[in-house]
């Protein structure tokens, strides 16, 4: 079936394209939609085959399991277990925006994102149309629309190059405002550590909870940080990465760079 192209810059307007979005969401297909980093393809997180469509489309395998958009802070415990205080926090403060939050899932749902290891990586968008869609969704699973090792797309344009009728609807809301990955964070171990840095950074995390950066130390106040007193969780905190994939705010090879984006 060939894919449909419509606008979604104007709430006032965008209520077409968002019908016919939710309708292809609804039925198993593929959507690609804007986002306040770079645009996204997606799917329902919780239908297995269009989860699957969604990697087949970007050529890439379970290994790389996509992230899960949401429409509110308030979905996080619908959908994750154990959430540490200060995740929470992190949550409240940076969410919509450009924070992805690796989590344990509750491990009563009924999904199957790939090879994720019992986690999650979690984000809510601070992007208008992308979260008018979502509340009417749910959540879905959302990765970089492009192919696998190329450029992550910064217009409906720039996604339909690389992904073609494999998506059936594209909202084109005009170019990505951001244009930079979301930073993720691992919340599953003993300390929150980011395992790719992006949007916002390992200081302003900080302003709100210890965060480790990439290289396990804690920022300080000369700037040189603190070693992680942590060495057994690291192994974790790779784990965690590997399995968040690249997210909605970067390509794959970003992700990749972070140990791997949520």
């Amino acid at each position: 079936m060939t894919a449909r192209t419509l606008p979604a810059h104007d709430a006032a307007t965008w209520g077409p394209a968002l019908d016919e979005a939710v309708d292809v969401i609804a039925n198993g297909g593929l959507v690609v939609l804007p986002t306040d980093t770079v645009y996204g393809i997606g799917a329902d997180a919780f239908s297995p085959p269009a989860v699957q469509a969604l990697l087949d489309a970007k050529g890439r395998g379970r290994q790389m399991p996509p992230p899960v958009l949401i429409g509110d802070v308030r979905t996080l415990d619908g959908l994750a277990t154990d959430v540490p205080a200060h995740a929470r926090l992190l949550a409240e403060a940076f969410w919509p925006g450009g924070l992805t939050l690796i989590v344990r899932a509750q491990p009563s749902l009924a999904w199957d994102l790939g090879e994720t290891h019992g986690t999650v990586a979690l984000r809510v968008p601070d992007h208008p149309a992308a979260r008018a869609l979502l509340k009417r969704t749910g959540p879905m699973a959302v990765s970089s629309a492009n192919r696998t090792g190329e450029d992550a797309a910064l217009t409906a344009a720039d996604a339909y190059r690389m992904l073609g009728d494999r998506v059936r609807v594209y909202l084109d809301a005009g170019e990505s405002p951001g244009q930079v990955a979301s930073t993720i964070v691992d919340a599953t171990g003993s300390r929150l550590q980011v395992v790719r840095q992006g949007a916002i950074t390992l200081a302003a995390l900080n302003e709100i909870a210890p965060v480790r950066g990439t290289d396990g130390r804690l920022p300080d106040a000369a700037g040189d940080g603190h070693a992680a007193d942590d060495h057994a969780s690291a192994d974790d905190h790779a784990s965690a990465a590997e399995h968040a994939s690249d997210d909605h705010g970067g390509s794959d090879d970003d992700a990749r760079g972070a140990g791997a984006g949520g």
